[in-house]
Order: C-alpha cells, then structure tokens, then sequence
C-alpha cells in the first residue's frame, strides 16, 4: 500500500485508540490498545484473548475504527482462525514490545488475533 498520513503516522506509534459498538448495548466504546503492522495489515492482540470484551464486540459487528494521533480510518474486522496466524500475531507483538512485556501485560489466553487490512479501509 502507498504511504499516506495515516500508514504514517502507524509507523511512529506504539498505542493507538480503537472504537467498536458494544454487542450488548449498541454505544460506541474507544480504547488505548497496542498493535503490530506491516505494509497492507495492522494486526491486534486481544489481552484475555477471546474472552476480551472488544475481540467479543468485533465477532458480533466487525465494524472498528482505529485513531493513531490526528489520523482516523474504519474497517472491518478480521478474526485470525489458524493457530499458525495467531502464532505469527503473538510474535510480531514480543519483537515489537519484548517478550518480558507481553507476558507481564498479555495474561492471555493468548488464543484470538484480529487483522485489519490497510488496502480496503
């Protein structure tokens, strides 16, 4: 994918802000969450895996919209299903943040991955 603002801006940060509709309640709910990318995919890591009430929120209405500093986009979401791609998430997350954080700070189960697909937003 071309570099614009927002790929820009991905490649700088370390959190950014998702918003998702509650499953239950319908009202948009914005959270800080950490990330990985590359050039046509950020990938995100549920905490609690998928027990995590935003990865729950995004299997109902797949709709989420990712703010990183002035930037904003909407997709639509993508549940990883293989282990080899959660696998691949999972490591992605310990290069970027270290292997020591991602344990202290993922309690897991680390069993959940979403991809959202820079080329289509």
């Amino acid at each position: 994918m071309p570099a614009d603002k927002f790929t820009d801006a991905l490649k700088k940060a370390k959190q950014i802000k998702i918003s998702v509709i509650g499953r239950n309640t319908g009202r948009t709910i914005t959270l800080p969450v950490w990330f990985v990318s590359d050039e046509n995919a950020l990938y995100l890591l549920p905490v609690n895996g998928s027990t995590t009430q935003w990865y729950q929120n995004l299997l109902k209405i797949p709709t989420i919209t990712i703010k990183v500093g002035k930037e904003q986009r909407t997709f639509k979401a993508q549940p990883l299903k293989t282990p080899t791609a959660i696998r691949k998430v999972i490591e992605s997350f310990r290069k970027k943040y270290t292997p020591e954080i991602i344990a202290k700070l993922y309690p897991g189960p680390l069993n959940a991955a979403i991809k959202l697909n820079l080329a289509k937003s």
